[in-house]
């Protein structure tokens, strides 16, 4: 039975496209503020998944909702069990939006909102891709489960719910990244710099307030600083040309207190070098003012050792591996108040050869254990790598070469996926080669085509897989 994969995607897109704009709409934000037994992890992401299990059900799959943080979709049976893994939470949409970012426009071919390219597209595209195997009626010689989670973009709270209660399967693949492949994934820590009480002293401006950051995945967009006493004459007209020759908007708002603002640009922490981290270029315009003790050594530490270093070389923790690369640092979330909280959250994407322990003593050598305090902020996940040699690495490399005529190769990435949750897991699209990458960004969309495209892909590598 020879079948054109593309042009039975092709026949799927307005179902398809319904289905993801019920599932864009929905804001799926953690949002533990407002988490209750039924919702833990906020009303939102609960939300999203109870759809995407109601698209299932629709189509008459059997599925699986476990206490509303994860989900699994089911068709086939047999010993083993190929796993997709896929999420409906996304990260705040943050600041710079043309349009809602929680009601898709179509514009030029492509699906504006947030969620389309990070997770909801491709799943929805996965998604799809069974339902085609399934309505052709080809051959299923293994039980496929479409694992759904709800957290993906935080502590992965609800992968390891799932797997508490759940079998984890055997192999597969995760739609949360990009073609050919990425079998090799860095691994993740952030790390939180604590600085120590620094005795008050009378000087001519005090740092009252410094923020940025909303997520320790997002490299920041906004920062905002709040400075009591008289700035110099010259520091409006100076800092206004400094902003223009450093591609950032500022926004200062003289009085007492005096507010200043800078924009620069968001990204996704896998790649700082995609943003403009907006808390180091503010940190950097403000350093060498005559600040306090504790804000002069808050700004001067931000500016010396964190400002475009994406490498983490001032900090003392640059490392690069052969197969793996470069490790890469990003300072995310910045708190700073006179009386409380005076930290940096940097999120590091390490290779093998180096780990969280090691990184962390770094840091603290680097800055000084008498001034800050270093400690690893939440789980740290090690490097992930499927060899290139594996039957399952092989065969999802020549589906896609055989699809779009471009040569598969190997991938290590700084993201963390749900692919690397068990040991022959990758992540397989569905963002193709060239695309830009809009992940974690204002304005995040998917070419149409892409999705399409993707689904024609998953299938085939779907059923190559499991017949």
């Amino acid at each position: 039975m020879t079948i054109n994969w593309q042009q039975e995607a092709e026949k799927l897109e307005p179902q398809l496209l319904s289905d993801l704009t019920t599932l864009l709409k929905i804001n799926s934000e953690r949002d533990t503020d407002h988490q209750t037994k039924a919702y833990p992890l906020g009303p939102g992401p609960a939300k999203a998944l109870e759809a995407f299990l109601t698209i299932a059900e629709r189509d008459g799959f059997k599925t699986l909702n476990v206490d509303n943080v994860a989900g699994r979709i089911e068709l086939g049976s047999g010993d083993e069990i190929f796993g997709l893994f896929g999420h409906v939470d996304v990260v705040p949409a943050g600041p710079g939006w043309q349009t809602d970012p929680f009601v898709p426009v179509i514009k030029d071919g492509k699906i504006y909102g947030r969620g389309t390219s990070d997770d909801k597209g491709p799943s929805i595209a996965a998604y799809y891709a069974l339902k085609l195997i399934r309505d052709l009626g080809l051959p299923i010689n293994k039980k496929i489960h479409f694992i759904i989670g709800t957290d993906e973009e935080s502590e992965w709270v609800g992968i390891h719910r799932y797997l508490e209660t759940q079998p984890a399967p055997d192999f597969g693949f995760s739609p949360d990244a990009e073609f050919p492949i990425i079998n090799g994934e860095k691994g993740i820590a952030s790390f939180k710099i604590d600085q120590k009480p620094i005795a008050a002293a009378p000087a001519e401006l005090t740092l009252t307030n410094f923020s940025a950051g909303i997520r320790p995945n997002m490299v920041p967009q906004v920062a905002t600083a709040t400075i009591t006493g008289d700035l110099p004459e010259t520091f409006a007209t100076q800092a206004t040309a400094w902003a223009d020759e450093a591609g950032v908007k500022l926004t200062l708002t003289l009085g007492n207190p005096t507010t200043i603002e800078i924009v620069g640009k968001g990204a996704h922490a896998q790649e700082p070098k995609d943003g403009k981290n907006a808390g180091t270029y503010l940190a950097n315009l403000l350093a060498d003012l005559p600040f306090d003790p504790a804000g002069k050594a808050y700004l001067l530490m931000v500016a010396k050792y964190l400002h475009n270093d994406s490498r983490g070389k001032l900090l003392g923790i640059n490392y690069t591996d052969k197969l793996m690369g470069e490790l890469t640092a990003s300072p995310d979330i910045f708190t700073f108040t006179q009386d409380g909280e005076q930290s940096v959250l940097v999120n590091v994407r390490y290779p093998q050869g180096t780990d969280a322990d090691t990184i962390r003593d770094q840091i603290e050598t680097t800055l000084g254990a008498d001034k800050v305090t270093v400690s690893i902020s939440g789980h740290a996940q090690g490097p992930h790598y499927v060899p290139g040699d594996d039957p399952l690495v092989k065969t999802l490399l020549q589906t896609f070469t055989d699809h779009t005529g471009i040569p598969g190769h190997e991938q290590v990435i700084g993201g963390g996926t749900y692919g690397r949750i068990i040991k022959r897991g990758v992540a397989f699209g569905a963002q193709m080669p060239g695309q830009e990458n809009v992940m974690h960004q204002a304005n995040e969309y998917m070419p149409i085509k892409d999705i399409i495209t993707a689904v024609a892909i998953y299938a085939d590598a779907i059923s190559r897989l499991v017949k």
